[in-house]
């Protein structure tokens, strides 16, 4: 999201939503241009657009973080890393913000605030050096999606001199800096998507990435506060690049960014909900509802990416080991959030059992690889798992949960999984619900036929995957 929400807690974020408390009023579209996306030029294509981008619902996301992930900081050290990413299971790698940044008075170094939507950060190597790192990245199977920050640049960002018109402005005619909720973020200045100039050369910007390095995507930041008639003009004009399958994912939670046309809302409400039921003790039923909620809006095959943790709420509340009772309870949230509904996300140092958090603005603390093998290969195994069963990846879930166990089935055609997770630190016994009981399984993780009776024992943070 928007840099500051490193420095705020998504904690307390459930059913509402942090966005939903914030302005998601639509004002008023503007009168149409006919054909003015049309005007947005299509640069010269470098490479070969790749042809393995997942479908949607098959996407195993993963966020790189560039200045936490390697000791240089770089592209460089993302490359040097793909083949032990893609042994993790992962299908999508999600760049962080690779566009230069302010550097003016107002800055505070977030990558965040853009500078220029079209050059590549030196801090993290040449264009070269991207289009070598998408280039290693489809040679593993991999696609990668850029995040675009559109609702806001940097204060030494060319646009507030050239085109001061395309922000808004305060009743002296002073740009104004962004606010949310009564706080003013004075580092970055608030664009007027009611410009249609502005809005095309955005999108334009948009576009050039797509052809000047070849990617396969966008994760736009702050999705929820710019006007749906901008998202549905964006994703008509990328959408209409019949050369690439491009995958974009809105950091929101509204329904109507299904509408315009994205793939994937943001699951700010799941993190919510996994929040509260780990760290304070509410209800596992808490997370069964928010399969209907969090999909208001989606038809066909949109999914909600879902996450224990990424470079917002890593810094502002810790990391998963901190924050759901150590390496067993992060494994056991992460069994929920990876297979109940939707697409998974990792953030990166997640899967080696970080207990340091990366805060904002992630120059202080570098990924630590190599320790806790033990959590890369529990994270390595149950995504091949998930990989292998259509039940597990796209089933239709039903919930049987309990205050204490996260329990669902799914089933998608013949197969049918089934899923528990204790969710707290002690022992626990599950009464296994009528219908699913004196039943025979296999078990997924670990092989073997399962018969389930009338109970089954879970230790603390203790999960099953059962699969037939």
């Amino acid at each position: 999201m928007l840099h500051f929400t490193s420095r705020i807690s998504l904690a307390l974020v459930v059913a509402a939503g942090l966005l939903g408390a914030c302005k998601t009023e639509e004002s008023a579209a503007p009168t149409p241009d006919p054909g003015i996306t049309n005007t947005i030029p299509t640069p010269p294509q470098y490479g070969t657009p790749f042809a393995g981008v997942p479908d949607r619902q098959d996407a195993v996301m993963y966020q790189v973080n560039m200045r936490a992930f390697s000791q240089g900081g770089n592209f460089a050290g993302v490359t040097a890393r793909l083949d032990s990413i893609k042994d993790l299971g992962v299908n999508v790698l999600y760049l962080m913000p690779i566009y230069p940044i302010g550097t003016d008075s107002k800055s505070v170094n977030s990558p965040y605030a853009v500078k220029d939507y079209r050059s590549v950060n030196l801090e993290f190597g040449s264009l070269t050096d991207l289009r070598t790192l998408v280039d290693a990245a489809h040679a593993r199977g991999m696609a990668v999606m850029l995040d675009w920050v559109a609702n806001h640049t940097s204060w030494d960002n060319a646009w507030i001199t050239q085109h001061p018109e395309w922000y808004q402005k305060n009743a002296s005619g002073a740009i104004t800096p962004v606010s949310n909720n009564g706080t003013t973020y004075n580092d970055v200045a608030q664009l007027n998507f009611t410009n249609a100039t502005l809005r095309v050369e955005m999108i334009s910007a948009m576009k050039s990435w797509v052809y000047s390095a070849n990617v396969d995507g966008f994760r736009c930041d702050y999705a929820d506060f710019q006007p749906n008639y901008f998202w549905q003009q964006a994703v008509d004009t990328l959408r209409a690049i019949k050369t690439h399958k491009l995958l974009l994912l809105a950091e929101g939670t509204r329904a109507a960014n299904f509408t315009s046309g994205f793939d994937y809302n943001f699951g700010f409400n799941f993190y919510g909900g996994i929040y509260q039921v780990y760290k304070n003790g509410a209800p596992a039923t808490t997370l069964d509802a928010l399969n209907t909620s969090e999909y208001a809006g989606a038809t066909g095959t949109q999914q909600v990416v879902r996450y224990i943790t990424n470079h917002d709420v890593n810094g502002s509340d810790g990391t998963p080991v901190t924050l759901f009772g150590g390496k067993a309870g992060a494994m056991s949230a992460f069994v929920i959030t990876a297979l109940y509904k939707g697409t998974p996300m990792v953030y990166n140092g997640q899967e080696a059992g970080m207990s340091q958090a990366i805060p904002f603005p992630f120059t202080s603390v570098k990924v630590a690889w190599g320790t806790n093998p033990d959590v890369k290969r529990a994270y390595k195994q149950l995504l091949a798992v998930r990989a292998g069963s259509a039940a597990l990846r796209v089933g239709v879930p039903t919930a049987y949960s309990t205050a204490t166990v996260c329990a669902f089935t799914k089933t998608a055609g013949a197969e049918q999984a089934f899923v528990l997770a204790n969710v707290r630190n002690t022992a626990t016994t599950y009464s296994v619900p009528a219908a699913l009981a004196n039943t025979t399984w296999t078990n997924a993780l670990q092989g073997g036929s399962v018969t389930v009776g009338t109970q089954i024992s879970l230790p603390a943070y203790g999960y099953l995957v059962l699969k037939k």
